[in-house]
């Protein structure tokens, strides 16, 4: 398999037979060999450098019913809550102080939340924080509300895909959501001039080695400047509240994969890998990540934005014991920055 880890560096691209290859033959060298070069391009572009982002999760009220998600709309035993625009403000005023200088607002897709509403706090956002990014992640909305979000401030849009394959997606979501649908608003949020971040889980009900290799094709062609990957993880009050979790081991080489194939690529090392296993979050940067996103949320909603089960919301996954997340990374030979970063194109 070197042969196509050294094609991958060289050209950035494979096919998806090449990348199923990949998958299916990954062993320890390959994957040594893999993380290696991941890390070296990593080091390349951003040096021992991990940027942290500030996450603030607005709302777990969600209008969808998708089958592996705990505040989907069906689940009655969610605590619900919304913050208000100033409690918003408070968490990116302590984030502030702290030194964040990215703030990532998140959450279900919400009716509450109109375009209004959200454009009236980000305008508030940017004009208190004209040197902050401004990252958004609250799922398929129209191309005019992507503008006017665009034209209030926000410069980043997060909206995974999940899945590549049409077929898959059925299986994890309901009607009338789809795949094409999906698509269509991360191809919008590119053309308005967002940096935008897609992404998928590794090990989601179904979810095969093609599956993989037709995500990461996907992303080839579609070239986002951000990639949300991590592993899938059941929640009690689903579906598949019975299916096993994704891998670390899966979820860290499919991290040193992407970093090959878009080596400027921002790349999270999530808060699903910190769940799973106690040292996760490191071995994602170990793997090639370089970004992190503790949480700024007020402390009494933290455990409400139950994605899946078991989610860490204290210790040094909070942002206000970011000291300690520095202190983690250092341990494994990595600087925690606080600034924006950007993603910048490769000349």
């Amino acid at each position: 398999m070197k042969h196509l880890i050294e094609k991958l560096e060289q050209s950035r691209r494979l096919t998806g037979e090449e990348y199923l290859a990949l998958l299916q033959h990954r062993d320890p060298p390959t994957t040594a060999c893999l993380r290696e070069r991941a890390v070296a391009v990593r080091k390349e572009h951003f040096g021992n450098t991990v940027y942290v982002r500030g996450l603030i999760e607005v709302t777990n009220y969600c209008k969808n019913d998708c089958y592996y998600c705990g505040i989907r709309r069906g689940n009655r035993k969610a605590e619900r809550y919304r913050l208000t625009k100033e409690q918003i403000l408070e968490c990116c005023a302590l984030g502030y102080e702290l030194g964040f200088r990215t703030f990532v607002l998140q959450g279900g897709e919400d009716p509450y939340f109109t375009d209004d509403i959200l454009a009236d706090i980000l305008k508030e956002m940017r004009g208190g924080y004209p040197d902050c990014a401004i990252t958004l992640s609250f799922g398929e909305r129209s191309r005019a509300s992507y503008q006017r979000f665009f034209d209030a401030g926000a410069n980043r849009y997060l909206l995974r895909h999940e899945t590549a394959c049409a077929e898959h997606y059925r299986r994890l979501h309901p009607e009338p959501l789809t795949l094409e649908h999906r698509k269509q608003c991360l191809y919008a949020l590119k053309e308005i001039g967002y940096q935008v971040g897609t992404g998928f889980m590794v090990g989601s009900p179904g979810q095969t080695l093609e599956h993989l290799a037709q995500d990461l094709c996907f992303i080839q062609e579609f070239q986002p400047q951000m990639v949300g990957l991590g592993p899938f993880i059941p929640h009690q009050d689903t579906c598949f509240a019975a299916e096993p979790s994704g891998t670390v081991e899966l979820t860290t080489f499919l991290l040193s994969v992407l970093r090959l194939m878009i080596p400027n690529l921002l790349l999270p090392s999530t808060t699903a890998l910190g769940t799973i296993d106690p040292f996760g979050r490191e071995k994602g940067i170990e793997a090639g990540a370089n970004v992190v996103m503790p949480n700024l949320s007020p402390v009494s909603v933290r455990k409400s934005y139950a994605l899946y089960d078991n989610k860490i919301c204290t210790g040094e996954e909070a942002a206000e014991c970011k000291l300690g997340l520095e202190r983690r990374m250092q341990a494994i030979g990595y600087e925690v920055v606080t600034q924006r970063g950007d993603f910048s194109p490769i000349p």
